[in-house]
């Protein structure tokens, strides 16, 4: 940004400052998500619309780790995760009939945020305020036919169920086949073609819906290694949120894909480049004014800015 400002304006701004604005305006704009959830367009809704929910993690500071447990051989942790949700539609079909995301709005929202709750508690988890927003702007609840795909982990699920009973649960194809990859290279280590088969029989299993075979395969390799029976629940508890060939005949999609793409455009260009270390903060205020562009509101934050700053 400062090169292009001095390229095209001949105005000279440190990268600094241009560093501290962005962040500045990105906590604007993270509050301005928490008081606006004025619904993004009055247009006719189409027949389904789609909530996908995902996590992946970015690199922090040690100053701000100091007690977080994590992924590291001695249990520490080298990141925070960064939650997302995002809304779509696909009645378009590409030329083998399955469907295409729509050219209209994709929108996100994420920011550092806990997915849990007590039990007891009747104060609802940060996310899960976020995805109620997010669903409100879109009116997703609305739609004629709802929809919630995810990787699998539980917290999707438990926030799914929670705001959205009612709505159909999909677990994304795609990661169902990574498992089945991961646990075929596990079984042959030493024979990659022959693991590269025994997995793509498995991926037909899932493909045909033949979930009782596919689990009845997997079922003696249980005790064998912790991939293989972490693949095996994995499978087992899923398995109704794994029925991809009815999902496909009521023209559902079935890849998280628009999920993977926000994550990639938004947190892992831009936050996660090789030797970066953010604050929280300073995090959360870029992936805030990101997420705000790539859904399309940021004039609309301006003129609410603006409306503001005029009151005052």
């Amino acid at each position: 940004s400062s090169l292009l400002l001095d390229q095209l304006a001949a105005v000279t701004v440190d990268r600094k400052q241009v560093e501290r604005q962005a962040e500045a305006l990105g906590r604007e704009v993270a509050v301005d998500e928490r008081q606006d959830i004025t619904p993004m367009e009055q247009t006719p809704l189409p027949p389904t619309l789609y909530l996908g929910m995902d996590g992946t993690g970015i690199p922090i500071r040690a100053s701000e780790l100091t007690g977080r447990s994590g992924k590291q051989s001695d249990g520490s942790a080298k990141t925070w995760k960064v939650k997302l949700c995002t809304i779509w539609s696909a009645e378009g079909r590409d030329q083998e009939g399955h469907p295409v995301r729509d050219p209209g709005p994709v929108s996100y929202s994420a920011a550092i945020e806990s997915a849990a709750t007590p039990d007891t508690s009747h104060v609802r988890s940060e996310f899960t305020g976020r995805v109620l927003r997010e669903t409100s702007r879109r009116r997703y609840c609305q739609a004629g036919r709802a929809v919630v795909i995810g990787d699998g982990a539980p917290w999707i699920w438990n926030t799914a169920q929670e705001l959205f009973p009612n709505a159909i649960q999909i677990v994304d194809r795609f990661h169902v086949k990574q498992h089945l990859s991961d646990l075929a290279k596990a079984l042959h280590p030493a024979h990659p073609a022959q693991a590269k088969l025994w997995a793509q029989h498995r991926h037909d299993q899932l493909d045909n819906g033949k979930l009782a075979a596919l689990l009845a395969t997997l079922r003696p390799f249980m005790d064998s290694s912790a991939e293989s029976g972490k693949c095996y629940h994995y499978i087992r508890r899923n398995r109704h949120r794994m029925r991809h060939p009815g999902f496909h005949q009521m023209g559902f999609c079935t890849s998280s894909g628009v999920v993977e793409a926000g994550c990639k455009a938004a947190i892992t260009t831009r936050l996660k480049r090789a030797g970066m270390h953010w604050t929280v903060l300073g995090s959360s205020a870029i992936i805030a004014l990101r997420y705000c562009i790539l859904s399309g509101r940021f004039e609309d934050f301006w003129e609410r800015r603006s409306v503001r700053q005029q009151a005052a």
